[in-house]
């Protein structure tokens, strides 16, 4: 934060130098001209100075982009209720999407086994099947290709 009001105020003072070398040159000019004309200007001028913008608005808007092109909240901005909830409910809306899917991931895990279980305790099968270690692989074929047909 002190980075950024450093650079704030370096930049206000070279504007604040550059006006003060812009009016001594104009002083200068403006010693060559006439009474009228230098009337005029300094009407001018007065009237230039009054119609300009506040100097609080201007550093308001020099301080909603930094240096380094980032943006930054205006200084009095608090955390209200309505922030707190804005930025939490991404947060939540993640939580609960991952928590859908592992309880639909788990619900197909058991229906699975499920599947397999019937197909084991309807078939007649020889002892010699059970210790195969492709059956498994079989009779998950055989169940989609059952449950495709129906």
């Amino acid at each position: 934060m002190k980075k950024s009001q450093t650079q704030t105020t370096s930049l206000t003072a070279e504007m604040d130098l550059w006006g003060q070398t812009l009016a001594s040159q104009l002083d200068i000019a403006s010693r060559d001209l006439g009474h009228d004309i230098g009337e005029r200007l300094r009407i001018a001028r007065q009237t230039a100075l009054k119609s300009r913008p506040m100097p609080q608005r201007l550093m308001r808007h020099s301080l909603a982009v930094q240096v380094n092109g980032t943006l930054s909240a205006q200084p009095d901005e608090g955390l209200n209720f309505w922030r707190i909830l804005v930025s939490v409910l991404p947060l939540l809306a993640l939580v609960t999407g991952l928590l859908v899917l592992q309880t639909l991931h788990q619900d197909m895990a058991d229906s699975d086994i499920a599947l397999l279980d019937s197909a084991l305790l309807i078939d007649e099968l020889p002892p010699d099947a059970y210790t195969d270690p492709g059956f498994l692989q079989f009779l998950k074929i055989q169940i989609h290709q059952n449950t495709r047909h129906d």
